[in-house]
């Protein structure tokens, strides 16, 4: 699989609109079909992906490795993660997508499932998620009463189910997640909207900067400070998204002194202005 030589952000494969729905669910086969089972490295700038592969194989291409794809392998994609694939002819399985927003909506800071979901990882003997995939996708499929609150709890199961594969498979071979990093998250957390340093994350948590940068990057591969401007970041898009405060109001919410500098941030990382992102919703 060549590399691109520009990494396109798609909401969906090959898609710019907005995910209307409340989650997305479709078959491997449905796009990479159509495109001779390979989708180029691309990414998802608001959305996560969970794939699982109930036969076929291939390859996948996770920022920059390969990964090889089999029966019952999972495939963890969160959002901004650079991914392709390489599905051989009649590859059969799910993909159900999920928008940032609604993962921090399901997932709760203390229980330590965003530890093990904030990783893009390729993982075999997944097959416990094959029922609730099928569930959810019947539930998708449907137009019943309560349907987006099904929906919402479906992909609740999968999430936890998924979480609960990688953190068994990462105590058989890489080591869970610290325990320092746990108390990490449930800072972040709790004090994200104050802005607070590195520094004094670290003195919160008594350790030095550098302990706890180590930790992180064992954790996640991310510095302490970009785990801080994504939660941040997050909450910026829920605010704008979800309610009706002026954008200054957001950026007051979230710590900053300065709207100007929010909207400098903001648009740094999203690639569109407060404004812009809440026109785009409209």
């Amino acid at each position: 699989m060549e590399p691109a030589s520009e990494i396109t952000n798609y909401n969906l494969f090959g898609e710019t609109d907005e995910m209307a729905d409340v989650v997305h669910c479709e078959t491997i086969a449905a796009r990479s079909a159509l495109h001779d089972w390979e989708l180029s490295p691309h990414r998802h700038a608001r959305l996560h992906q969970v794939l699982l592969l109930a036969s076929g194989g291939g390859v996948a291409l996770v920022e920059g490795q390969e990964k090889a794809l089999g029966a019952q392998v999972m495939l963890n994609m969160p959002a901004g993660v650079v991914h392709g694939f390489r599905f051989d002819p009649g590859t059969e399985g799910w993909v159900l997508t999920l928008p940032a927003d609604l993962v921090d909506q399901i997932l709760r800071p203390a229980e330590g499932l965003w530890a093990e979901l904030r990783q893009p990882r390729v993982e075999p003997g997944a097959g416990v998620l094959a029922a609730p995939m099928r569930a959810i996708f019947g539930e998708y499929e449907g137009r019943s009463f309560a349907r987006a609150q099904m929906l919402r709890m479906l992909a609740g199961q999968v999430l936890a189910l998924v979480a609960r594969h990688l953190a068994q498979r990462a105590g058989t071979g890489e080591g869970a997640a610290h325990p320092l990093f746990r108390r990490l998250e449930a800072l972040i957390e709790a004090q994200y909207a104050e802005r607070p340093s590195v520094a004094q994350v670290a003195k919160a948590l008594a350790v030095s900067p550098q302990h706890l940068s180590r930790i992180t990057r064992d954790a996640t591969g991310q510095p302490v400070s970009a785990l801080l401007a994504a939660r941040s970041h997050r909450e910026a898009r829920r605010l704008l998204t979800y309610t009706n405060l002026p954008v200054q109001q957001v950026a007051f919410r979230l710590g900053y002194a300065d709207p100007a500098h929010f909207s400098r941030v903001f648009s740094r990382e999203a690639g569109v202005s407060p404004r812009g992102f809440r026109a785009a919703l409209a």
